[in-house]
C-alpha cells in the first residue's frame, strides 16, 4: 500500500469516528466518543480495583485494625472511586448529566419493576460494611448454612462451609433473617452435647466420665471449664448435658459436636454405662 493510499485510509477512518450517531442533549454521540468513553471507563474500573487491592495489602496493614475492617474500608473506597470516576468520565467526554434525567427516570421504573432485589442486596451490603454485624473471618450461621465469611461484596457474601464449599448468600439475608455470629463477641462459645442414659445410672460416675472425655478432646477449652448438667431425673431416661467452651475462630462447631458425641459414646460404653 502506497503512502497516499494509507493516508486516504486513515482519513476515512477518522471521518467514520466523527459520524454523529445520535444526540444526547447538546452532546454529539459519535463512534470516537463512544470509544473514548469505553476506554476511560475501563481505566476507572481498573484503578478502583487497584485501589482496593492496595488498601487490603500495604495500605491498611500498617494500622492496628482487623481484617474485616480493612475489607469494609477498601470496598467502600472502591465504590466511591467508581461513582466519582464515572461522573468525571461523563463530564470529560462532554455528556451533560442533566441530559441523562430521562434515562435515569427509565432506569428508576426498571428498578421498581425488576431490579428491587439487586438494589436491596446492594444497600444491604453497604449496611453490613458500615454497621458490621458480620465481618470477614467471622463464623456465621444463616438459613441453616454455617461457615466462615470470606468476602463481602456489593451484592452477595461468600461463606465457606466446613466442607470447603463456597456458598454465595444474598446480602439482604443477613439483614432480614436471624443470623448466628459465633465470633461477634470475640469470646469463647459454649457447646452442649446431650446424653440420655438408662434409669438408675450413677450421676457421679457419669459426671466423672464426661468431664474426663471433655478434658482429653482437642478444641475444648480448659477455661472456662467444662460442666455436666443433669436435665431430667425421672422417666424412661436420665438426661445429661456436657457443656464445653471452644474458640469459634479455630474450631468448627459441627466438627467439635461430632467428635464429642463419638468420644462420649465410647467412654460411656467403656465405663459400662448403658444409654437409654
Amino acid at each position: 500500500m502506497s503512502a497516499t493510499d494509507l493516508a486516504w485510509t486513515v482519513s476515512r477512518g477518522l471521518e467514520a469516528l466523527d459520524v454523529v450517531l445520535f444526540r444526547l442533549g447538546d452532546a454529539r454521540i459519535t463512534p470516537g466518543l463512544l470509544l473514548k468513553l469505553v476506554l476511560l471507563l475501563i481505566l476507572v474500573f481498573w484503578a478502583a480495583g487497584a485501589l482496593r487491592r492496595w488498601l487490603l495489602g500495604a495500605g491498611l496493614r500498617r494500622f492496628d485494625i482487623d481484617t474485616g475492617t480493612r475489607h469494609a474500608v477498601a470496598s467502600t473506597a472502591r465504590y466511591l472511586m467508581l461513582v466519582l470516576g464515572v461522573l468525571m468520565v461523563l463530564q470529560n467526554v462532554g455528556i451533560n448529566l442533566a441530559a441523562l434525567s430521562v434515562v435515569a427516570g427509565a432506569v428508576g421504573v426498571g428498578v421498581g419493576f425488576g431490579l428491587q432485589n439487586v438494589v436491596s442486596n446492594f444497600i444491604s451490603g453497604l449496611i453490613i460494611m458500615f454497621e458490621r454485624p458480620i465481618k470477614v473471618g467471622d463464623r456465621v450461621e444463616v438459613g441453616g448454612i454455617e461457615g466462615e465469611v470470606r468476602e463481602i461484596s456489593a451484592r452477595r457474601t461468600t461463606v465457606v462451609s466446613s466442607d470447603n464449599v463456597a456458598i454465595l448468600i444474598p446480602n439482604q439475608r443477613f439483614i432480614l433473617d436471624n443470623v448466628v455470629n459465633l465470633a461477634y463477641l470475640d469470646a469463647p462459645v459454649r457447646l452442649r452435647v446431650a446424653a440420655g442414659l438408662a434409669p438408675g445410672t450413677d450421676p457421679t460416675l457419669v459426671e466423672r466420665v464426661l468431664l474426663q472425655t471433655a478434658g482429653e478432646l482437642p478444641g475444648v477449652l480448659s477455661e472456662p471449664p467444662p460442666a455436666v448438667l443433669m436435665k431430667a431425673l425421672g422417666g424412661a431416661a436420665q438426661q445429661f448435658e456436657l457443656a464445653v467452651w471452644f474458640d469459634p475462630a479455630r474450631t468448627a462447631r459441627d466438627q467439635l459436636a461430632s467428635a464429642l458425641n463419638l468420644a462420649v459414646a465410647r467412654r460411656l460404653a467403656q465405663a459400662g454405662v448403658k444409654q437409654a
